[in-house]
Formats: structure tokens, sequence, C-alpha cells
């Protein structure tokens, strides 16, 4: 997920963040222009592009950094896994939780800039839920004293 993430991040900076940012900067120079020139219909429809674009850009950026950062908290969670004071069955069932919910919030993410529906919010709900759940419960593991 790590490299997954890396290779997204670096995609986006090399063929797409550019033209974001062109984008976000020219509909603010345009609402800029059309508040001083008086024109309050400009300035609005410049302002929603804006809103748009930016909307789009924050997600994009939030989706590279949370693949890379859920994967690295997988990393160590992996490398402790065996001082967890559960069965290898709920270890088990915690890391799928933990690693099917780190792609999913991320995904659900990214598919909201194509789809503002309500699937693409489930999912990120549903991920980010699988995340919490399962870091709360390695949390218990760890702290409890293993079964000798």
């Amino acid at each position: 997920m790590a490299v997954w993430g890396m290779g997204y991040g670096l995609w986006y900076a090399v063929s797409a963040e550019h033209q974001a940012l062109e984008e976000i900067g020219s509909s603010l120079a345009a609402g800029f222009g059309g508040a001083a020139a008086r024109n309050s219909a400009l300035t609005e429809k410049a302002l929603q592009q804006y809103q748009q674009a930016k909307y789009v850009y924050d997600r994009q950026v939030d989706v590279h950094g949370h693949w890379i950062g859920l994967a690295m908290i997988l990393i160590v969670l992996g490398i402790a896994l065996d001082r967890l004071a559960f069965s290898e069955r709920i270890k088990m069932l915690l890391s799928a939780s933990a690693l099917v919910g780190s792609f999913l919030f991320p995904l659900g993410v990214l598919l909201q800039t194509a789809d503002h529906g309500n699937t693409p919010r489930a999912l990120a709900i549903l991920g980010s839920a699988l995340v919490i759940g399962a870091l709360a419960a390695f949390t218990l593991g760890f702290a409890r004293k293993p079964s000798t």
C-alpha cells in the first residue's frame, strides 16, 4: 500500500497537480477581478469554480497521504503482531480488517472527486470504521496481559 500511495502521488504530481493548481489560481484571479469590477455574476461563477477545483485537489492530496500513512501504521502493527494478546484467528481478523479499511477509506475519498453521491462517502465511512475498530482492538490487545 505504501508503494501504491507513493506511485499515486508521483502520478498526480507529474500529470495532474499543475493543472489543478492552475485552475485554482485562475479561478481565484477571475473572482477577484469580478469583485473589483463589481460583477457579482462573474465573481460567483469564479468562486464556484475555485470551490470545485479546491475540493478535488484536497481529496487527491489526502488520498496520497492517507494511503502512505495507513500503510506505515500497518507495517508497525505487523512487526508488533506477536505481542498482541489475542488468538491467531483474532489477530488475522484484525489485520484483515485494518488492511481492507486502509484501502477502502482513501479509495472512497478518491471516488468523491468523480461522484458526490452517497456511495463514495459510504465507502470512506466503512473504511474508516474498519480502521478505527481494528486500531481500538489492537490497543486493547497490546494492553492486555498475554494468557500463558
